[in-house]
Parts: C-alpha cells; structure tokens; sequence
C-alpha cells in the first residue's frame, strides 16, 4: 500500500510538469507547431486526382439481352456484342442451370432504349432485349474538367 501511493505521488508529480505541446508565446496567443513531411502534402494531392477519377455507381439501366443453359450460345452473343459495341461492358451471371447475359451501363433511358434498338436491328439476339433497371457503373467524362474540393 505504501509503495502504491509513493507511486502515485511520483507520478502525479512527473504528469504535471509534462507537456505534449509546444507553446509560443506570441500577441498574447498559444501556438501550436507542427513538423511534417512536405511529402504529405504530395500524397494527399494524388489521393484526391486518383478518387475523383474513380469508378462511380449510380441508379441506371442494363439491357436484359439473353437467358440460355447453351454456354457456346452465350459466348457467340457476347462476343459479338462486344465488336458491335467496344465502348459497353457485358455481364455474365450463372444461376443453375442457366446462363444469363446483361449488357451496358446506361444512366439515360433513351441511351439504353438507343442500343436496345440497334441489338435488334442486328439481329445479333435471337429473342428480344429487355430494359432493367439496376446500379451502374459510371465513369467520369475525361474531356469534363472534375472540380475538386480543397
């Protein structure tokens, strides 16, 4: 017990002549000083370019375009989506037993209904391509300068 309180004692002692901070007097004001690395700085600045250039998810559309358990069918289709379309992305989604293929990230409805029309045309789907609403991908616009917030 009584090395518990010369302890103590000690240690309040020690606790209140210790400072974390360094304080300048200067016009009646404390100032904090603070040393870093210029290159924070540098880092910070690349971490806000790399996020706002960053994929984005928003309410959009994709094209229902097919549903088959014919994997070679699926493929076919994809493939060639992707030469009429180099610019869209396709997605694949395998529920047992079937094989479901969705295409595009539209945030515009007429967007979507535009190449809905231009699939048909082509005739590269053997059936019909339904409109369906979902979370997209979306990029920013390279030639649109990004504001970034300071």
């Amino acid at each position: 017990m009584k090395k518990t309180a010369i302890f103590l004692s000690i240690l309040c002692f020690y606790s209140y002549f210790a400072s974390a901070q360094l304080a300048v007097k200067d016009t009646g004001y404390n100032k904090v000083i603070v040393f870093k690395d210029g290159r924070l700085d540098l880092l910070a600045k690349k971490e806000m370019e790399f996020n706002a250039n960053s994929v984005r998810s928003a309410k959009g559309y994709r094209l229902f375009v097919l549903k088959s358990n014919d994997r070679n069918e699926v493929m076919r289709v994809r493939s060639q989506l992707l030469q009429t379309f180099p610019d869209q992305k396709p997605y694949m989604i395998f529920q047992a037993p079937f094989i479901k293929l969705k295409f595009g990230d539209f945030v515009e409805k007429a967007d979507a209904e535009k190449a809905r029309d231009l699939i048909l045309k082509t005739k590269i789907v053997p059936g019909s391509v339904y409109l369906v609403p979902e979370i997209v991908e979306v990029k920013p616009d390279k030639n649109k300068e990004t504001e970034i917030p300071l």
